[in-house]
């Protein structure tokens, strides 16, 4: 079986990534901390393990924040927020709006909707959580 190879990076070019399309989860996170790093009412993300993820132009233009085994990573230059290590580095949760491919995956759940944007409407039929869903 042959598995693609996407393409993401951030906002400015500066930092470019492939991942395979081999995601194992998909969610959208409405969490008050990715609310705040992504600027938006919600982080679409999808996971994978670490290793199949390769920083491919830029590694030294990441804006690393947090520890060695659980961080986001930024583009130093535009902000933009391309991937989140996490499960003791593990798994990464790469921000889905940095692919410039569309992966095979959708994601099938909000998570962290006990704390959503008071603003913001779900308007979809996904399942909801009020907390963390392990993928």
């Amino acid at each position: 079986m042959h598995t693609n190879t996407l393409s993401g990076g951030c906002l400015c070019g500066a930092v470019s990534y492939e991942v395979t399309d081999a995601f194992r989860y998909a969610l959208n996170c409405h969490c008050g901390n990715c609310r705040r790093t992504t600027g938006a009412a919600f982080k679409p993300f999808a996971g994978i393990e670490a290793a199949k993820l390769r920083v491919t132009a830029g590694a030294d233009r990441r804006l690393i924040y947090g520890q060695p085994s659980s961080h986001d990573a930024h583009c130093a230059r535009c902000g933009a927020l391309l991937y989140s290590l996490v499960r003791d580095a593990a798994y990464v949760h790469v921000a889905m709006g940095t692919l410039r491919d569309a992966p095979s995956i959708r994601p099938s759940a909000h998570i962290f909707v006990g704390s959503k944007a008071p603003w913001f409407s779900i308007t979809d039929d996904l399942p909801q959580y009020d907390g963390h869903v392990t993928g």
